[in-house]
């Protein structure tokens, strides 16, 4: 597995982990069009704000920061649990000494990768900040 500064040719990939993801997810409302995620997955490449695990030439996850904050962490399902969400993780972090991210309530497996992964929780929301209005969890961490 490689860890790769993301191009344009992966925006594609990047958006169909994000269509799989949002349709694999029953309490996840779809309020956004296949096309917007396509333009979202262009943006954050664009921007260079993310990075992509690939796996024989192939993207199979993506975590996009903007400096200290984590806007998306996503994997394809056949890449989870094996230490690829970790490693994209861990080059965010040696690249800044604090990130912060935002994750919906309802997702535990991903509540239980942060703590392990030693971030804190720094406040709940209600959801009215987000577009799904969905409550929500702001997590931190701090280098040691």
């Amino acid at each position: 597995m490689k860890i790769l500064l993301a191009t344009p040719a992966d925006a594609p990939a990047i958006a169909n982990i994000l269509t799989g993801w949002n349709a694999a997810t029953p309490w996840m409302p779809r309020v956004h069009s296949r096309r917007s995620e396509k333009g979202f997955a262009r943006l954050l490449v664009d921007r260079g704000w993310t990075i992509v695990a690939q796996d024989r030439g192939r993207v199979v996850g993506f975590l996009s920061r903007d400096g200290d904050e984590v806007h998306a962490l996503y994997l394809i399902p056949a890449a989870r649990g094996q230490g690829i969400g970790k490693a994209l993780l861990d080059d965010a972090k040696a690249a800044v000494p604090r990130l912060s991210l935002y994750t919906f309530q309802a997702n535990a497996g991903a509540c239980r990768f942060y703590r392990r992964e030693g971030f804190t929780e720094a406040f709940r929301t209600d959801g009215a900040g987000n577009d799904e209005h969905l409550p929500d969890i702001r997590f931190c961490w701090r280098a040691a």
